[in-house]
Order: structure tokens, then sequence, then C-alpha cells
């Protein structure tokens, strides 16, 4: 792990049984989560990802990053643009500091409406500041 090192570009293509299945994975039953014609009502073109698949698919891109290994030790994002059925999502990342063992890496997540999801996630790997 060193200060600058980038993460390899994550393409998620996101999917009505994605945004459903995490939605429901996450006990989150907002019906603008699983039912198109309700999201419409409330003024969404559609279904749209709720924030803990997001938080879910940050931690697995970073994990799968850096191994086995990594334990994630703090997640703090910001929602931008909505997630939808039909865009993908491109997760990218950078490592922004390094302490021993443990990295804070910032992460952007875009897709065709623009910044999905940003933040940083600080992460242990046992035995990478040796």
């Amino acid at each position: 792990m060193r200060a600058g090192e980038r993460l390899a570009p994550l393409e998620i293509p996101v999917t009505r049984t994605l945004i459903v299945a995490g939605a429901l994975a996450s006990r989150d039953y907002q019906d603008v989560h699983h039912d198109p014609e309700l999201a419409r009502q409330k003024g969404a073109p559609d279904v749209f990802m709720n924030i803990l698949t997001t938080n879910g698919l940050v931690g697995r891109y970073v994990t799968d990053h850096f191994g086995p290994t990594a334990v994630l030790r703090g997640v703090a994002v910001r929602l931008g643009a909505p997630n939808h059925p039909g865009d993908t999502m491109v997760l990218t990342g950078r490592v922004e500091e390094v302490d021993g063992d443990t990295a804070v890496v910032r992460v952007v997540g875009a897709n065709g409406l623009g910044d999905h999801v940003t933040g940083t996630v600080t992460v242990t790997v046992p035995g990478a500041g040796s």
C-alpha cells in the first residue's frame, strides 16, 4: 500500500434485480427501491439503489483490491446521482494516505447521470505496513 496508488476501475451493471435484491437483503422495504410505478409517483423515473447496497458495493470494491485479509474500519459516503436500472456504475479509487497497515482510500462511483457515490474507506491490511 502506498499513497497515490490507484485501484483498478470496477464496472457494475445496475440491474433491477441488483436494486431490489440489495434493498431486500438490507431490509429496506421503501417502495422506491422495488416498485417502479410508486417510484414514478414520487418523482423518480424508476426504482433506484438504496444506500446500504451502495455501501456494500464500495466495501467490496476496496476489499477485492486489498485481498481477503483486508478489514474495513470505516466507510463514509455521500450519495449523489441515483443508480437506476440499465445504467452502469464505475467505481474508481485512490489511496490517499497510509499509516502502517491502515490506508484511507477515496472512492468515487459514477454513472451516466454523474457521481452516484463519493467518500472514503479506511481499511487495515495486516502485514501490509511491514
